[in-house]
């Protein structure tokens, strides 16, 4: 039986083969090429090829840290298929450890890109072009962005019944329905018929070892699912996951010092007493208490908040109760 032959940025990708791949996007002031690291190991045995990436914001670094694990781990080394990594994708923003590439501009909005576009419409336009197309799945990890700390959830299309399917099987605590927003990696993706599962998980600029652990054993649970390989240790369902069908931001209703009385990830009561928003002077003190049951699955952690911040992020498994979200 003739193998399907797979081409990645000009490498043919041979079965039993593992290949380290750069991506060749720009260079510095000096002449030095920047280069972004792609790792593909493909199994003889013909099957799925499935997509971990993460760091499309060079500042959301749990998501690169649950890609280098399961590199590390060789969880990447499939029985069956191909997985590819891409940890660090937005690689000017990791090395400056900034949401955005150099020109300001956010990768997550600039696809399919362009050939002789922006910064970022190149590096979309290189992936769109060359990576792409050999994907029948995607797992694209996020955070949360400044102090807001996203619960471990998984967004996707509640409307897509194999999406649905495969974020059950990831088994995060939640799961987001989540329309798709114009320009993001997951619609371009999306319309192209791939599969594509967003993650997010813990804020910008830190490592959080809980959400490093649904991140990985949720990709362990689909690999399995996929028939990709099998792993000694259980990595069944152990809970069902909570669906939220809509959402609503509970705002500051003044500036201050604020302190939350709950934890990301807790069911709430109408009524239920969240935080305080105080003034630093001993005078105001203001409750900030729920308007619906649901559950918190993004709190902000900044001490100082303004009027019309977004502090607490609330989740309803009623589809009535509020508006859907979006992705960052």
């Amino acid at each position: 039986m003739t193998k399907k032959k797979m081409f990645i940025l000009g490498q043919e990708i041979i079965p039993g083969k593992g290949y380290q791949l750069n991506m060749d996007v720009a260079k510095l002031h000096t002449h030095t090429p920047v280069q972004v690291p792609v790792f593909v190991e493909r199994a003889i045995v013909d099957g799925p090829v499935l997509l971990l990436m993460a760091g499309v914001h060079g500042d959301e670094i749990n998501g690169i840290e649950i890609v280098r694990r399961i590199i590390k781990n060789k969880f990447n080394k499939p029985s069956a298929g191909t997985i590819i990594c891409l940890p660090v994708f937005n690689i000017f923003g990791f090395l400056n450890i900034s949401r955005f590439l150099p020109d300001g501009r956010d990768l997550n909005r600039s696809f399919p890109g362009s050939k002789n576009g922006s910064l970022a419409s190149q590096f979309a336009y290189q992936f769109i072009n060359e990576i792409s197309p050999n994907v029948d799945y995607i797992i694209d990890f996020h955070t949360g962005a400044a102090q807001r700390n996203n619960a471990a959830q998984i967004r996707c299309n509640s409307k897509d019944t194999r999406s649905m399917e495969l974020a059950r099987v990831f088994n995060a605590p939640f799961i987001v329905h989540s329309n798709t927003i114009p320009k993001s990696l997951r619609e371009v993706l999306t319309k192209r018929g791939k599969q594509v599962l967003l993650f997010e998980g813990g804020k910008a600029d830190s490592i959080d070892e809980s959400i490093i652990h649904h991140g990985v054993t949720g990709v362990k649970r689909i690999l399995e699912h996929l028939g990709m390989r099998k792993f000694r240790e259980d990595v069944q369902i152990k809970r069902k996951s909570v669906f939220l069908k809509s959402d609503k931001w509970l705002r500051a209703g003044n500036s201050g010092l604020f302190l939350s009385h709950v934890e990301n990830g807790h069911k709430v009561k109408k009524g239920e007493l969240l935080g305080f928003i105080s003034d630093p002077f001993g005078k105001i003190e203001r409750k900030l208490k729920s308007s619906d049951d649901g559950y918190i699955f993004c709190l902000n952690e900044s001490p100082v908040v303004n009027k019309g911040d977004a502090i607490f992020h609330i989740g309803s498994t009623d589809k009535e109760a509020y508006k859907v979200v979006s992705e960052g």
